[in-house]
């Protein structure tokens, strides 16, 4: 979906005659927050965010599993495979399944971590634990209850921050802020922006991580699109942030085209893009999960699609790093003195 303006504005009219509903499904999240959920067998920790629509978790989820990978810990990505047909729970194969089968998340993310998706994550954290997984990092799932969660990292855009502060209709909210802040153990602000501050200082005054990050371009993809003029589209949660980077990047963006966040390509959309950047002599650039869900209908562009590759880098990767550490050591202790 794309996301309605009056979300990352003061309630206006239309909002506030929305707040009615917004209670109504913040009542229901709330109390399905609360509800008691499976032990998995291994630590679990959640990479989510408090609102509808992209923030950076996917960057994250990478990052984090990075981590435990210097830790010598075995992870495996959770996802519900938000986007895909298929139910799950199985194990993600980039060689056979489609954006279509599994969402473009899990199917980008496969190409670097084993991934599991599934629509049940009890089953999905069963399936991941029986492949091997030491770890599960869930990616998203932070206001679904099923999964004991051991630690949950929420991931913030500092420019937008969490919009209106109102619950999904009236605004992006997924569950009232003060039950998510409540379940916070790490907050990680992307950007430069003061949007978050406010939830930064509630988060820390909680005694509560609070990490600053940014998106970094990969080397790689800038130095493809040097001196070259393109055509940016983007069907992600901010496809402005995405034209932002590349054009703080040195990129030269002549034209730019946004789709809602998960947008499923068809072959209009393609062929209009395609026209568009040969009449302008431009080079067609998207993100990475966009170009996973095109998928083979890349081709059909009649030219190149550079994907534009970035990595999160957190400016205190100490503090994550010992963060880490400390959850699974307080999970594990714990497990240990009960058995």
């Amino acid at each position: 979906m794309r996301e309605p303006g009056f979300w990352h504005r003061p309630p206006a009219l239309l909002s506030r005659l929305l707040l009615p509903l917004g209670a109504v499904y913040g009542e229901i999240t709330g109390w399905r927050m609360q509800k008691p959920g499976v032990e998995a067998g291994v630590p679990v920790l959640c990479v989510g965010n408090y609102h509808l629509g992209g923030a950076g978790k996917t960057p994250t989820t990478l990052a984090l599993v990075q981590i435990l990978r210097d830790l010598d810990e075995r992870p495996i990505v959770l996802s519900r495979g938000y986007g895909g047909r298929l139910r799950g729970p199985i194990a993600v194969d980039p060689q056979r399944h489609s954006a279509a089968d599994v969402g473009d998340e899990p199917l980008m993310m496969a190409r670097s971590v084993p991934v599991v998706v599934a629509r049940d994550r009890v089953d999905g954290a069963a399936l991941a634990r029986s492949q091997g997984a030491s770890v599960i990092v869930m990616d998203d799932g932070f206001q679904n209850p099923a999964v004991v969660k051991h630690a949950s990292l929420i991931v913030i855009d500092s420019r937008r921050g969490v919009g209106n502060g109102c619950v999904f209709p009236a605004g992006p909210l997924r569950a009232p802020l003060p039950l998510q802040i409540e379940r916070t153990d790490a907050l990680v602000v992307i950007g430069d922006g003061a949007a978050a501050d406010g939830v930064a200082a509630q988060i820390a005054a909680r005694g509560g991580l609070v990490l600053r990050a940014q998106l970094r371009p990969d080397d790689a993809s800038v130095e493809r699109l040097k001196r070259r003029r393109v055509l940016a589209f983007a069907g992600i949660g901010d496809p402005a942030r995405f034209f932002a980077t590349l054009r703080s990047s040195g990129v030269d963006v002549v034209d730019a085209q946004a789709f809602a966040d998960h947008h499923p390509f068809t072959a209009d959309d393609l062929a209009g893009l395609a026209a568009r950047a040969r009449s302008g002599g431009l080079a067609l650039v998207t993100t990475e999960k966009d170009l996973a869900r095109i998928g083979a209908a890349a081709a059909s562009l009649g030219s190149d699609v550079a994907a534009f590759a970035v990595t999160l880098v957190v400016e205190d990767d100490a503090r994550l790093r010992l963060f880490v550490l400390e959850q699974l050591n307080r999970v594990r202790a714990s497990r240990y003195a009960r058995s």
